[in-house]
């Protein structure tokens, strides 16, 4: 019973995230790729080139979890995430007083 939960210890915010955005990216390269526009081709290989840093970062996060520990890798993502989205919360709030 202990194995099977195993692999679930050693999920990390940023991990989820980049999985999902890379098979979102992916599906969505794979579309603009299959279109009959050379425009939407070239989408796609944008698309593409943008999953470059969501790999780094993943392969990032495997590093700092087998060296630290997932659970304090956790904390640390979630306190970016944080910071993150304070920052957009502010920006928005600073363009909703300039008009």
């Amino acid at each position: 019973m202990e194995s099977s939960n195993k692999p679930a210890r050693k999920l990390t915010l940023f991990l989820i995230l980049g999985v999902l955005s890379l098979l979102i990216g992916l599906f969505f390269s794979y579309t603009a790729f299959t279109s009959v526009s050379a425009a939407d081709g070239l989408a796609g290989m944008y698309i593409m080139l943008g999953l470059i840093p969501v790999i780094l970062i993943i392969i990032a996060d495997r590093i700092c979890v087998w060296k630290f520990g997932a659970k304090k890798v956790n904390k640390v993502q979630f306190y970016i995430a944080g910071i993150f989205i304070l920052l957009f919360i502010l920006n928005w709030i600073r363009l909703q007083t300039q008009q």
